[in-house]
């Protein structure tokens, strides 16, 4: 099927000089791989064009007419559009590409990079505590021991695995407050955050990317500003990122992003804005006040994104629904709060209210469980368990996660659709999951995630782009491709240039879609027909291959 797409656009071209993209094939007309006839959107934003791409080993070597040159393979392109390898900015996968290499449901939306190590925490460091519980619980999830307790062990232990996209980390602020202060809410004192600085230090030297926090979240929430600040300088001082889970996205949205900002100013830090939103229709408004703050920032000189994914409904774990100083300390303690009928009744005041500011019970749904006894409710909205159980929604809330030894997550729907519209175009923005690597079959196929996990690139392809048109092509690709590159400061990927890495995307314009859904998330895409990562191809006509070419990307201290 012929790509949707006008002539003139369909045979324009980039100036050779432009940005250095375009060689001959004079030096080679042997190539591993030559892609033919495909329609080039680079990565760069600039108006799409049709040459031949040739790759040897894991770089492309050639961008030109190619009709004379030889390959061992060779793709035809005709109908497809070729763009880089999309790298997800914002998600959580860590030992799921242990349990499962192959990354699937990441590889099979186009995904070739991720950046994990979100909203605070980083499946390192670990003190002897730590590492034991962690453990423990990855065994008891997965069957998987763990051997490390730094950002190297972690990295490492990805490297021999062999994995199929390349994968790179964030330091989870929650995590090392947790190591150095404990999940209580105190303060830090001078030499603690000392400590925490040392310990950032060391992960970024061994390829950490930055830092991330998740400030609605036990411990990482009970940090200062000017404790985050000290963190960050830090940061800035390696040229790292700072990815931020903002303190609050609904009532608070903007005291929490000029916060944000204010860490972005004085710390001097290049920050990224996690899932960009206002939740609840009380604080739906405020997204354009959200915007400009973010673009006056921008234009002021300060280095300032964010990140968004396409659904209007978020996922994180059903304990957010108590109040903040009722999630401090062990999982113990916590469930002990919600077993004290005192406490309780202080808790389910505040449950109530976040129940009644999201629109009602019937907007969260239980996405997974850890115990058999509990998937029932999966994919059932609170008020309809509750219902079933006879049960108040608090009771039903208090009693499963006590069963469940607060592993339970949840989904709400607490989005406007125009504003995630405006969020989506504006320019400061790029397109992150904020999913994990999961799959169909297995461990990983468990509970019912939120789509996002599965059709986040192709649904900003298919309805965003092809259907509702808030932007051209050449700009979802480039919010899926260069301009995260160029925040992480990735070397040679995110463009379809001449040496960069061979990290490359055909996908069909006129069919791509996503086809996860609330109720039936386990579901592969449409239309991205073949996935290369460093050269090797992984998605062949919409099927794995088997291929493991993803490399473990350290960030380095210049």
């Amino acid at each position: 099927m012929k790509a949707k797409i006008s002539r003139r656009e369909f045979n324009l071209t980039i100036a050779a000089g432009t940005l250095g993209l375009i060689t001959g094939c004079s030096i080679n007309n042997k190539f591993d791989i030559i892609i033919k006839n495909g329609l080039i959107i680079d990565g760069s934003g600039a108006p799409a064009y049709q040459k031949d791409i040739g790759l040897i080993g894991d770089k492309i070597i050639a961008i030109d007419d190619l009709k004379k040159a030889t390959a061992d393979i060779i793709i035809d392109g005709e109908g497809l559009v070729v763009s880089p390898g999309f790298i997800d900015i914002h998600t959580h996968t860590d030992i799921q590409l242990l349990v499962n290499s192959k990354a699937e449901s990441k590889i099979h939306q186009g995904v070739t990079t991720e950046m994990s190590g979100n909203c605070g925490y980083s499946p390192f460091p670990f003190n002897d505590d730590d590492f034991q519980e962690f453990d423990k619980h990855t065994f008891e999830q997965y069957r998987i021991h763990i051997d490390w307790r730094n950002t190297d062990g972690y990295l490492r232990r990805l490297e021999d695995h062999k994995i199929s996209i390349n994968h790179a980390t964030l330091t989870g602020q929650g995590t090392l407050r947790s190591i150095v202060i404990g999940n209580n809410d105190v303060q830090a004192n001078p030499e603690q955050i000392k400590e925490m600085k040392d310990m950032m230090e060391r992960s970024m030297a061994e390829g950490s990317f930055g830092l991330s926090t998740g400030l609605e979240y036990a411990p990482g929430s009970y940090a200062s500003t000017e404790e985050l600040i000290e963190l960050n300088k830090v940061v800035a001082k390696n040229g790292g990122i700072y990815a931020t889970h903002i303190r609050s996205e609904d009532d608070f949205v903007e005291e929490a992003i000029r916060e944000a900002l204010q860490i972005c100013k004085e710390a001097g830090v290049s920050t990224q804005i996690s899932h960009l939103k206002a939740c609840n229709k009380a604080n739906w408004h405020k997204i354009d006040h959200v915007l400009e703050m973010i673009d006056t920032a921008a234009s002021s000189g300060m280095q300032v994104k964010a990140d968004r994914y396409p659904y209007i409904a978020y996922s994180t774990g059903l304990i957010m629904f108590l109040p903040l100083w009722s999630r401090q300390g062990s999982t113990e303690e916590i469930l002990s709060r919600l077993q004290d009928k005192n406490m309780a009744t202080k808790i389910k005041d505040h449950a109530e209210n976040k129940g009644q500011s999201i629109g009602g019970w019937d907007r969260v749904v239980i996405s997974s469980c850890y115990s058999e006894k509990n998937k029932i409710w999966e994919g059932k909205s609170v008020q309809a368990c509750a219902l079933e159980l006879n049960k108040t929604p608090f009771e039903f809330i208090r009693n499963i996660l006590i069963e469940e030894n607060n592993r339970v997550s949840m989904i709400g729907f607490a989005m406007d659709e125009n504003n995630l519209k405006k969020v989506l175009s504006s320019s400061h923005v790029m397109i992150g999951s904020d999913g994990t690597a999961v799959a169909p079959y297995g461990k990983l196929s468990e509970g019912k995630p939120h789509p996002r996990f599965y059709g986040t690139f192709p649904r900003v392809l298919g309805k965003y782009t092809r259907e509702d048109n808030i932007f051209d092509l050449a700009t979802a690709v480039n919010k899926m491709t260069y301009m995260p590159a160029a925040k992480l400061g990735l070397q040679r990927r995110g463009l379809i240039a001449k040496d960069y890495f061979a990290d490359i995307v055909l996908f069909n314009p006129d069919t791509v879609v996503d086809n996860a859904s609330f109720t039936d998330p386990h579901q592969f895409p449409s239309g991205i027909e073949y996935v290369i990562v460093n050269g090797k191809i992984t998605i062949e006509n919409g099927k794995h291959t088997g291929a493991q070419a993803g490399s473990v990307i350290r960030h380095r201290i210049s």
